[in-house]
């Protein structure tokens, strides 16, 4: 915390007294352990500076498994180039032809995808639906959930910075598919937890499109692991089996970061 208070000092107005706070707390910690390793090192100072160090060396891999993945997303967001469009039927930029504006067709097949922003993941679960299921789909939905957290719920303008994010991303879809001759919307939402809010909105979608089917992409890595199980979440299989037990139709499109 006093890291995060130091970093955080032009952005945050009376840093320094939640740092003097934070920095007593360090002191006072930093002097029990101490006190612990130096008069009782013998009597269980050794196990306090085991479980201490074990912990700590466990911060340290998580800490260094997120930042690898972290280089992979970014270069799956370098692959999202032009060829990426091209190869996936749409183009990227706006023309100098004029597209007419596409028109609802209520009955028409709709992709609803789910995304978490406008990056690599989504345009590639795009791109996948598109190269896989062809013309089918005339309708294209995007939904985005803005989750808040400890890092974003600290005040009403926080909140409505996200807001503002996740709908600029969710609007660069839309007119890409627009762009290219498709029907889209985009849906946003906020909450705390993002199946709760998907389910919360299916049912508005499935009665403005019948016809709807929902996609997600999961990354996919080379060696599956319980690590790997255990520090990435899983949403879109717990979406798959709600929307399962609704008769609603989830894809899953495997998104590969090797």
């Amino acid at each position: 915390m006093v890291r995060h208070w130091w970093l955080a000092r032009r952005e945050i107005r009376g840093w320094y007294r939640k740092l003097l706070i934070n920095g007593i707390g360090l002191v006072l910690c930093a002097s029990i352990l101490t006190f612990m390793l130096v008069f009782k090192f013998f009597e269980g100072g050794w196990a306090t500076l085991l479980i201490t160090g074990t912990l700590i060396l466990l911060a340290i891999l998580v800490k260094r498994h997120y930042k690898g993945v972290g280089v992979l997303l970014r270069r799956l967001d370098s692959l999202v180039h032009t060829p990426e469009f091209s190869a996936a039927g749409l183009s990227p930029e706006a023309t100098a032809i004029a597209v007419p504006e596409p028109k609802f067709d209520p009955n028409g097949k709709t992709a609803v995808l789910l995304v978490s922003g406008f990056n690599g993941m989504g345009l590639h679960t795009l791109f996948g639906i598109l190269r896989m299921f062809g013309g089918v789909f005339k309708n294209f939905v995007f939904v985005q959930v803005g989750v808040l957290d400890v890092g974003n719920f600290k005040g009403v303008q926080e909140v409505g910075h996200l807001e503002t994010q996740i709908k600029c991303d969710v609007e660069r879809y839309v007119q890409l598919m627009k762009r290219n001759g498709f029907y889209a919307e985009g849906i946003c939402e906020i909450g705390v937890d993002v199946i709760d809010e998907v389910m919360k909105i299916t049912p508005r979608i499935i009665e403005r499109f019948p016809q709807a089917m929902f996609f997600g992409g999961q990354l996919v890595f080379e060696k599956d692991s319980f690590v790997h199980r255990l520090l990435h979440n899983h949403i879109v299989f717990a979406l798959q089996r709600k929307l399962y037990h609704q008769g609603i139709p989830f894809v899953i499109l495997p998104i590969r970061v090797y």
